[in-house]
């Protein structure tokens, strides 16, 4: 998986958004909070997200996949090569990092995630029968 990948995943969740923070890491937030990092430039991790503790210990046990470094206490794992996992079960982790950072916000920030922007109204197109109710 590449990055161009990775953020079509991330930035498909909702209220997802993307920053550059350390100097060439790219972070996927949600509610300002961070739930994946990955390095833009070669590093010894590629890409870092929260897990469960019970996944956290699991998934610590692979090949390829350890501790996240400085965030290993909050369960945090940490991708040595993008081989180390398929896209469809890092797609489904990144899903359940997304999910236990968004269960730990705020309501008021959670219930804000659920609801459909105010900047994008859907639009109807008026039935065929109210276009000729119209000319009558």
């Amino acid at each position: 998986m590449n990055v161009e990948e990775l953020r079509k995943i991330c930035l498909g969740f909702a209220g997802a958004t993307e920053q550059i923070q350390w100097g060439n890491d790219l972070l996927f937030k949600v509610g300002g909070k961070m739930f994946a990092v990955t390095a833009l430039e070669p590093a010894p991790v590629w890409l870092s997200f929260k897990a469960s503790p019970e996944l956290f210990v699991e998934l610590t046990e692979r090949p390829g996949i350890i501790p996240a470094p400085y965030l290993a206490r909050a369960k945090w794992v940490a991708l040595e090569n993008r081989d180390a996992l398929a896209r469809q079960e890092l797609g489904e982790l990144l899903r359940m990092s997304y999910d236990l950072v968004a269960e730990k916000l705020p309501r008021k920030v959670k219930e804000s995630l659920s609801k459909p922007s105010a900047s994008v109204k859907k639009s109807r197109a008026p039935s065929r029968a109210a276009k000729k109710n119209r000319r009558k």
